[in-house]
């Protein structure tokens, strides 16, 4: 589904009205393709086959359409353009060195046409997956891959968390990746709801390529990056 297929989509879920553009002379595919020029523009490479781009995004408007913004939805919008960067990026072969943030401003000095983005670099504990590397864990959680690149990952239902998953069953901290001496650590944080690991509810346990962890209503995948997670089996015994 394309990026405005599904941002017609949601605002018909959100709002129940129809909202084609923003303010009076602003489209929202405006912002997704100004977004993607950025991460042109500012490609770093760092080595013949790995350019790195800007993974925070401060997307500046006028009032009136940033009002539209927060009319239909601000995060949801900010969901849409976060998977137009991440898609863009696996296409053109960037990598990020953290997660896809994308926010929004008011900045009264613009004319009611106009777009500016400021964008930046911030690392951070995991970041999603656009240039996948056979040397890196992957976890895959409900479609959306990330590589572990912090030594601590915390997944929760909070924003202070650093994969978070929108799911009332999981904990605003409810679950840690450690990685430590060639091993992944999975350590439930005091959730609600617990932690299973292939079925079982866990403490602790340490993770093995392929395995299911399921956390609320959400299942993630496990890989440890000895393999291409689009070519990793599928687990046995998976946790449904």
């Amino acid at each position: 589904m394309g990026f405005l297929d599904k941002l017609e989509k949601g605002v018909g879920s959100v709002t129940n009205r129809a909202m084609s553009r923003l303010g009076d002379d602003i489209e929202p595919i405006e912002i997704a393709s100004k977004i993607r020029e950025t991460m042109d523009k500012r490609a770093a490479s760092f080595a013949r086959d790995r350019s790195v781009v800007p993974n925070h995004f401060r997307v500046r408007l006028p009032a009136t359409a940033i009002e539209q913004v927060r009319a239909w939805s601000e995060e949801e919008m900010a969901h849409q353009l976060i998977d137009v960067a991440t898609s863009h990026a696996a296409e053109q072969g960037y990598s990020f060195v953290g997660p896809v943030e994308v926010v929004f401003a008011s900045d009264s000095a613009l004319t009611a046409s106009a777009i500016e983005i400021d964008s930046s670099t911030r690392r951070g504990a995991s970041t999603p997956v656009a240039t996948p590397s056979p040397t890196q864990p992957i976890l895959d959680i409900d479609g959306q891959r990330y590589l572990l690149t912090g030594q601590v990952t915390v997944i929760g239902r909070g924003s202070e968390a650093d994969i978070i998953v929108d799911d009332s069953g999981v904990s605003r901290r409810h679950l840690e990746i450690r990685l430590t001496q060639g091993h992944a650590i999975a350590t439930d944080l005091g959730s609600t709801n617990g932690t299973f690991v292939e079925g079982h509810r866990v403490d602790a346990a340490t993770l093995l390529d392929g395995n299911t962890l399921t956390i609320g209503r959400t299942r993630i995948m496990f890989w440890d990056g000895s393999q291409s997670a689009d070519q990793a089996p599928s687990p046995v015994g998976a946790a449904t």
